[in-house]
């Protein structure tokens, strides 16, 4: 794991979710739509805590942990900066796979939206699986983000040299059969683990995990470029909010998954 913590050490995470707004944008819409009011909830792999202090400026009381201490205390200082320390019932250097400081069914609701796609090894998986089902409580919801072998095959197609080793269809072959990749210029995306679309809801189901929603966070928009989103921004705050609701729907449509970079798995511990 030293590789991730070394990757997320130099990599600014915050600012990826201001560079593509969609996928926070989307995934933020639909958590809070599915998460009850007063919730207690975990931030699990929440790196520099965007989502996590959104979430208590919104009220509701969080707990945070990530991998990498760097991120932690990028975290801390985020949460100092927005005056959220009341929110905030914990801040925690800790691994997916050992959630083991906290009892089980501590938590209303968890989110997952980093962890399963760096975990290589299908054990760690399942484990990082198995401590996100100990830790929520009956009837809670989680929120869990996967990336798929569809869209990064798209990637590598479209990008092969931004893509080594999938730069040869020998590469690309020996990925879409594991699902695995690890990047072959040093200090570029560190190792990660693609699912197949079609194995994400039986992955959490063989959890335990009741699925409610499989969702693309990248919607129908997150190609757009700067010029294409002033123009809906033009039209006037009543149209765009139109467009934004449009956008919205249209992450629920099961037939754009696979060309989204990130999909957002919501489910529920059953009672």
């Amino acid at each position: 794991m030293s590789s991730i913590i070394d990757y997320y050490n130099q990599f600014d995470e915050w600012g990826r979710l201001d560079r593509e707004p969609v996928e926070f944008m989307v995934n933020l819409h639909f958590i809070k739509r599915y998460l009850k009011p007063g919730s207690r909830v975990l931030d699990n792999g929440a790196g520099p805590g965007k989502y996590a202090i959104a979430l208590a400026q919104e009220g509701y009381d969080v707990t945070l942990t990530d991998l990498s201490p760097h991120l932690v205390g990028v975290a801390a200082d985020k949460v100092k900066q927005h005056r959220l320390e009341a929110r905030f019932q914990g801040i925690h250097v800790a691994d997916a796979r050992d959630l083991g400081r906290f009892e089980d069914g501590r938590f209303d609701a968890a989110l997952m939206l980093g962890p399963l796609y760096h975990l290589q090894q299908e054990e760690d998986r399942h484990q990082a699986a198995r401590e996100l089902f100990r830790v929520t409580k009956p009837g809670g919801r989680v929120f869990v983000a996967f990336m798929t072998r569809t869209r990064h095959l798209i990637n590598s197609l479209q990008h092969p040299q931004s893509w080594k080793p999938n730069h040869t269809m020998d590469g690309i072959d020996e990925f879409m059969r594991t699902g695995i990749f690890n990047h072959s210029d040093e200090g570029r995306f560190t190792g990660a683990y693609y699912f197949p679309i079609g194995e994400i809801c039986p992955f959490m189901e063989q959890h335990g995990f009741g699925s409610i929603r499989l969702l693309a966070s990248g919607s129908v928009v997150q190609s757009m470029s700067e010029e294409q989103w002033a123009y809906w921004r033009g039209r006037g705050p009543e149209e765009f909010q139109r467009f934004l609701d449009r956008v919205m729907e249209a992450a629920e449509d099961p037939y754009i998954l696979g060309t989204s970079s990130h999909l957002l798995y919501i489910g529920s511990k059953p009672y």
